[in-house]
């Protein structure tokens, strides 16, 4: 199985320090961070992310502090911060999804983790039940109201699938959609369908209905591949591949969710990723989506 960037990752979160204010000082003040701007973009030079030491960037931002992140096996801690980025030589503003695949995993997975915590904060300023502000404890990892009542980092559910028609070689189909928010895009781009899933849901029941909603299709042999966090704003993306009969049922797509759906041959998926065929995109090579697509084709 084809692993998503960051997939896995060899820091530790170390989240017994979080209850240590002394500690966090103490690994703050020669730790490592990650500065994460207002519009979720971080400094990138030679294809590797930025870090700075905590003197250089001070503890700005709507936290009031760093988040603390977790420990390398060499004991270096690492942070972030919401501030706006320095000015570094050589670097330039990138957002996760433009490099997520050109890191180095560690490096992916810190930015991944910093811009979710990061967002989460930004987010929750105030408590939802009594609009009372709140303030942050444990590393960035808590936030408490007046009332005393813990508020934690959300993650959201959501499925991705590969719904493809489970025939071999290059005829072979799989199912791709155009969502509306890419209305604008200077050429069409077809990716996966997704979507959340809903209360009292499994992940698997969320594959079929999703699929069904938005393109009229019925799946089965729903299997899980691999996960991806996806912090847009809070999202944690289930990867599945699934089988469905392109005959059985004509496409109807949800005109609230798709300009277009198809299914495409694999020697068509393959043209384009090889760049001998223009005429649509497919997912970037950062995301989930992706290595969906890549599985697929390479199981022909």
């Amino acid at each position: 199985m084809s692993e998503t960037p960051a997939a896995r990752s060899d820091l530790d979160r170390a989240a017994f320090r979080r209850a240590d204010p002394q500690w966090l000082a103490d690994a703050w003040s020669r730790g490592r961070v990650v500065v994460v701007g207002d519009d979720g973009r971080a400094l990138i030079r030679d294809e590797r992310l930025v870090l700075f030491g905590s003197d250089e960037v001070g503890a700005a931002g709507p936290t009031g502090e760093p988040l603390f992140l977790g420990v390398d096996a060499g004991g270096t801690a690492y942070f972030a911060v919401n501030r706006e980025l320095p000015e570094v030589p050589g670097a330039e503003p990138k957002h996760l999804w433009e490099v997520g695949a050109d890191l180095p995993p560690r490096e992916t997975s810190l930015l991944t983790q910093a811009l979710a915590l990061v967002r989460w904060h930004r987010d929750h300023l105030y408590a939802p039940r009594s609009g009372k502000p709140t303030t942050v404890e444990q590393g960035g990892w808590v936030r408490r109201d007046a009332d005393g009542e813990q508020h934690f980092p959300r993650t959201d559910p959501a499925v991705i699938m590969a719904v493809h028609d489970g025939v071999a070689g290059p005829q072979g189909r799989i199912l791709l959609g155009a969502n509306v928010v890419w209305a604008g895009a200077a050429k069409r781009r077809y990716s996966v369908l997704a979507g959340f899933v809903e209360a009292g849901e499994t992940a698997e029941d969320a594959v079929a209905r999703e699929v069904y909603e938005e393109a009229g299709v019925r799946v089965s042999d729903i299997r899980y591949h691999g996960s991806q966090a996806f912090p847009y704003p809070r999202s944690l993306m289930l990867g599945f591949i699934a089988v469905a009969d392109p005959a059985a049922d004509p496409l109807r797509t949800d005109p609230d969710e798709l300009l277009d759906a198809q299914w495409f041959t694999r020697e068509q998926v393959a043209r384009v990723l090889d760049g001998s065929d223009d005429s649509f995109t497919l997912p970037n090579r950062s995301s989930i989506a992706h290595q969906l697509v890549l599985t697929w084709l390479r199981a022909g």
